[in-house]
């Protein structure tokens, strides 16, 4: 696909999802790879179209031994295209050993920790990551195997939070590999991404070629349109989701929600759990480690509905039913 195809393919993607407004600024997350390369070079030609200014953001994760060369590279990269650029290194093993958690985990948190600081420090409106259509379609997969619901099917949101875009995420890894090419950008390989360690690169390397060799070549594009009908049917049920809640919710503040339990027992039991998933998420900003067995356990006590039952699903919470309420206690 040729530069200019490929920039106006962007430029949809970009008007489609309403991803900037005219004079924004934008903080481009790059690595150095080929991805976040082929996004900032098209930012950079296409900046004038929608008006915009971009800055960079670099994190260096201390890893590999050519993490120094990538982010000269970028260095370089930004000072011939005359853009800002905001680098930081750390010692994600030293983290990861510190907090208790993978390398991978360790690195997306200090990476987006770094995005908002610079998105801060620069008064920016949008941080651009470089997502595309297979690193959407290896997610889905992903979220498959671990069991997941509806929600994991619609994969990597194309605008969270009004300001994390993902501007090449209708572009194929290939179609960014030929850009790259016939721009002479020359981006840097990480060498990990062939090592089959990770869940994500089994996926990548192992599991997507062999559904493209022996049962569709193009199986990115159809889990793409999976997570599109995904995302349009979680739409409507969070929309459903939300009226429902505030109709029986009886009061909510940061530790505690209380809900109707009579209201609460008359709905269809895929609201119930969406309703229990929304209610903690409210609490705590996410759902992390409520698993189904624990929405079955609420949903169950709740209809019993015999003196005063509690459930502790984690550490976190404590959900209990007395006199015709539902009560969501954050533990402190």
């Amino acid at each position: 696909m040729g530069d200019k195809l490929l920039e106006n393919k962007v430029l949809k993607t970009i008007e489609k999802y309403n991803m900037i407004n005219n004079g924004e600024k934008v903080v481009v997350a790059v690595s150095g790879g080929p991805d976040s390369i082929c996004l900032l070079n098209i930012l950079n030609n296409i900046k004038d179209k929608l008006n915009i200014k971009i800055v960079v953001a670099h994190v260096n994760h201390s890893l590999r031994e050519e993490a120094n060369e990538e982010t000269e590279y970028v260095k370089n990269f930004c000072k011939k295209l005359n853009i800002e650029c905001y680098i930081k290194k750390v010692d994600i093993l030293e983290i990861s050993k510190k907090k208790k958690i993978g390398t991978e985990e360790a690195g997306r948190k200090e990476r987006y920790n770094f995005f908002d600081e610079v998105f801060s420090k620069t008064k920016s409106d949008r941080i651009a990551t470089a997502h595309n259509l297979n690193d959407n379609a290896e997610t889905v997969l992903m979220n498959i195997i671990r069991g997941s619901g509806l929600s994991g099917l619609k994969g990597i949101e194309k605008v969270r939070d009004y300001k994390y875009i993902r501007p090449l995420i209708e572009i194929s890894r290939k179609e960014i590999e030929e850009y790259c090419k016939e721009n002479k950008l020359e981006p840097k390989y990480d060498k990990s991404n062939k090592e089959n360690i990770y869940t994500r690169n089994k996926i990548r390397n192992i599991l997507i070629p062999l559904l493209e060799k022996e049962f569709n070549p193009n199986i990115v594009k159809s889990i793409s349109k999976l997570s599109e009908l995904a995302k349009l049917d979680n739409e409507y049920f969070n929309n459903i989701i939300k009226s429902e809640y505030n109709r029986i919710k009886l009061e909510e503040n940061n530790n505690e929600i209380i809900l109707n339990l009579k209201e609460f027992n008359k709905l269809n039991n895929v609201i119930k759990s969406r309703l229990i998933i929304y209610t903690i998420t409210r609490i705590f900003g996410s759902s992390q480690g409520i698993e189904k067995i624990h929405i079955d356990d609420i949903i169950k006590l709740c209809g019993n509905n015999i003196g005063n039952k509690y459930l502790i699903p984690n550490k976190k919470i404590k959900i209990y039913v007395k006199k015709g309420k539902v009560f969501f206690i954050k533990q402190v």
